[in-house]
């Protein structure tokens, strides 16, 4: 834990850092959207993230940026632990808001840069909000704003997934947009399989073939939630068999 102190130190040195760059943020904001703009607002989140990661020893690899569409989409995740959220912002490569908990809201700074980053807070427990905050994404979505979802609802603290939840699937079919799966693996091993301990890993995400509204238009929810779910795991299982390929042909 000693070694964790000093990591955890860092991290909020450089979101205070960050909360200097909200005026001129939220100066772009106000003005036209445009992918510029958008690219702009993103970019100090984007660099907290990749240097809270750094700052842990940790090494990222991404596959198949060359997938994701132009324009908006939803992006469909596991969630092994919380520093999904720093790879995605991080290493993605595309501005990107989330569907988070209503409990960030209160955390001051990051709530003011998920805002600008068009992202939705939920409370699960509020129905009425919980529709009202799916609408809002909705609305985001429809405007040209990607948003990310984690559909287990809460961490799986390692490479077991636990069943997709259908329902915010709906924010895509509403609006019509693409749906983009992606398996991350290696975030639960940083924070979670220690105990709060902060070491190093190795994350690998890997995106798969978007999910065009001339395919699920038709499909029901939960239909649609078990195939992504089914995909999602498959890359997770792939990307294992080629770890084991790579010692075998090391030794």
């Amino acid at each position: 834990m000693i070694r964790s102190i000093p990591i955890y130190i860092y991290a909020i040195l450089v979101v205070v850092w960050s909360a200097f760059k909200l005026p001129y943020a939220r100066k772009l904001a106000a003005q036209q959207s445009g992918i510029q703009n958008k690219e702009k607002i993103f970019d100090a989140p984007k660099q907290v993230s990749q240097k809270i990661i750094k700052r842990t020893g940790t090494e990222v690899y991404v596959r198949g940026e060359e997938k994701l569409p132009d324009g908006a989409f939803l992006l469909v995740a596991n969630h092994q632990g919380l520093f999904d959220i720093l790879a995605l912002i991080g290493y993605l490569g595309r501005p990107i808001g989330f569907i988070a908990k209503k409990e960030l809201e209160k955390v001051p700074v990051v709530s003011s840069w998920m805002g600008l980053m068009k992202g939705v807070f939920i409370d699960r427990k509020d129905r009425r909000q919980a529709v009202k905050a799916i609408g809002q994404g909705i609305k985001n979505l429809e405007n040209g704003h990607p948003l990310v979802i984690f559909p287990e609802g809460t961490r799986s603290r390692g490479k077991t997934l636990s069943n997709f939840k259908s329902g915010s699937l709906r924010l895509a079919t509403k609006a019509g947009v693409p749906i983009v799966p992606v398996a991350i693996d290696g975030t639960y091993q940083m924070l979670e399989e220690d105990s709060g301990r902060v070491k190093a890993s190795t994350i690998r995400m890997t995106i798969g073939e978007p999910v065009y509204r001339e395919y699920y238009h038709d499909k029901k929810h939960g239909e649609l939630a078990q195939e992504l779910q089914a995909e999602i795991e498959s890359m997770l299982f792939a990307e294992e068999e080629q770890k084991i390929g790579n010692r075998i042909i090391s030794n």
